[in-house]
């Protein structure tokens, strides 16, 4: 592991972390050295995903039970985790969903539930997690917005405007913590074949999103995680504020 990209003796805690992206980042830290927290709602999805995770590897990597709806589990899952590793140097908010709705269609329950899980868990998980990595004047976090937060698509008003949202915490946060040493960033994931659009896109609509890529093809979650260890990393070290675009090449095409 080159020196820029090695995270040995560092702790990382990826929501969303059984499946999916979330699991492959978290793979990717534990390959570069660091020891691993992840979270879902999923019992039997956690304990598959630490095997995978750990397969190999001699780092640490634990799960535990949380629901980032619920406001009390946020506030478990930070003190958990850091009695757990003693320190939480990387903070992934990659828990997300989406309820496709048209503008007049909204429920208040399915806007109050993606809100509360795509935006304010971010923001949570974050405010309680910042005060130790300010204290080691080092600390890395990054929201997982999406391409949906700089386009976005008919019927995704509620993904589009929490994902967009991120940007603009993200922004914040780089401001209120950059003199600690912390960087906050958001990484914008394009067409990558996860559960979320495998169960909401038809075969149609998912070629038509390959298609529209540059590359041609849809992305692999592996493929995620050499971008999360960049901003993980000490070799992201300058970069904060920023939104890092991993799409394919899709939002380049105009027609």
């Amino acid at each position: 592991m080159h020196p820029l990209f090695d995270l040995s003796g560092r702790a990382a805690l990826v929501t969303g972390g059984s499946k999916g992206l979330g699991k492959a980042m978290a793979r990717g830290f534990a390959e570069a050295g660091a020891n691993v927290v992840i979270s879902s709602r999923h019992e039997d999805e956690l304990k598959k995903a630490q095997a995978e995770i750990k397969e190999g590897l001699s780092v640490k990597v634990s799960y535990f039970v949380a629901d980032m709806t619920d406001r009390a589990d946020v506030k478990n899952l930070a003190e958990k985790a850091l009695q757990e590793m003693g320190r939480i140097d990387i903070l992934v908010n990659n828990a997300g969903s989406n309820v496709p709705q048209p503008i007049d269609q909204i429920t208040d329950e399915a806007w109050d539930q993606i809100v509360e899980l795509n935006l304010t868990s971010c923001m949570l998980l974050t405010r309680a997690l910042v005060p130790q990595m300010k204290q080691r004047k080092w600390g890395r976090v990054i929201h997982i917005s999406s391409i949906m937060g700089l386009a976005s698509k008919d019927a995704r008003n509620a993904y589009s405007a929490t994902k967009s949202a991120l940007l603009g915490l993200a922004r914040a946060s780089a401001l209120d913590l950059g003199a600690d040493g912390i960087t906050v960033n958001c990484i914008a994931p394009g067409p990558f074949l996860t559960d979320l659009p495998g169960t909401l896109l038809s075969p149609e609509q998912k070629k038509a999103l390959a298609d529209r890529t540059a590359l041609g093809r849809w992305g692999d979650p592996r493929e995620l995680a050499g971008p999360a260890l960049l901003l993980a990393s000490e070799a992201g070290s300058y970069i904060t504020g920023e939104v890092l675009v991993v799409d394919g090449g899709a939002l380049v095409k105009t027609f």
